[in-house]
């Protein structure tokens, strides 16, 4: 019996409408199964998926919101819409999830990113953070998905290697230890592998470089926010793991990159 394998790509496109070229463009040149993006920026009806279509990419499934946030699923592959989560409570558009016909389950996930100040007395926006993760970790707990890869931004670099300087990113927002012990908890909960860092267990790995650096490649203080996590009756199934750190230099790029992993069966 052949055995399929279907490549799973992650990518905070930060605004869908205004890089719908770099979309195309990684689409083309390497031709993901399924491509998960977040950060649209964009209402549904204004996102246009024709350009994607022309590739092969016929099947989306996606939640939009005008100016902030988005989702969507992007497939060559026929996909089920299994609808959306709203872990606050608030319509935000941070979740969708689809089952492809091999009944591999994709949740795909846009995480606050918490604001600049780690202390959610003085900065909700942390707060908000906190709450939408430990939803997670009670839905992980709770439904026990199965046969499911979570994909997406998750605005946490949750290991000392996922940061340029883990001593100095302590007290920053995305690797705090009450941010990297509550993703944890979700993993646990989940019983959640994360597939990148199984595929990659040592080095500096990065997912994200600021805008703010004058040049992001030679100072090279990166991230890793953008994650795959697969549940445990797909262990032994996945690999090849990358991550596409030269799309941060193509023009006018999102300071999220690409991530990928093959899933087989």
């Amino acid at each position: 019996m052949r055995t399929l394998t279907v490549t799973i790509a992650t990518w905070n496109i930060n605004s869908v409408r205004l890089r719908e070229n770099l979309v195309c463009r990684l689409l083309e040149e390497e031709q993901p199964d399924i491509l998960c993006l977040q950060e649209l920026k964009s209402v549904e009806e204004l996102v246009r998926t024709d350009g994607f279509a022309r590739l092969g990419y016929r099947h989306c499934v996606l939640r939009g919101q005008k100016a902030y946030n988005g989702v969507a699923i992007v497939s060559r592959l026929p996909l089920e819409d299994l609808g959306s989560r709203d872990f606050l409570g608030r319509g935000e558009a941070r979740h969708v999830a689809a089952r492809l016909e091999n009944g591999m389950v994709i949740e795909n996930f846009y995480v606050p990113a918490g604001g600049d100040e780690p202390d959610r007395t003085v900065n909700p926006k942390f707060g908000d953070k906190l709450d939408f993760v430990g939803a997670m970790r009670d839905w992980s707990h709770r439904d026990a998905p199965t046969r499911t890869v979570l994909v997406g931004d998750l605005n946490i670099a949750p290991l000392e290697h996922d940061v340029w300087s883990h001593r100095q990113l302590l007290k920053v927002v995305s690797h705090t230890p009450i941010e990297t012990d509550l993703l944890n908890s979700v993993i646990e909960a989940g019983n959640w592998t994360d597939v990148v860092r199984s595929d990659i267990p040592e080095g500096k790995l990065y997912s994200w470089w600021s805008y703010r650096a004058r040049d992001w490649n030679a100072s090279d203080r990166g991230r890793r926010l953008d994650h795959i996590w697969a549940t445990s009756d797909l262990v032994g199934t996945f690999h090849s793991s990358r991550i596409l750190r030269e799309v941060r230099g193509w023009d006018r790029p999102s300071d999220h990159v690409p991530v990928f992993a093959s899933f087989d069966g």
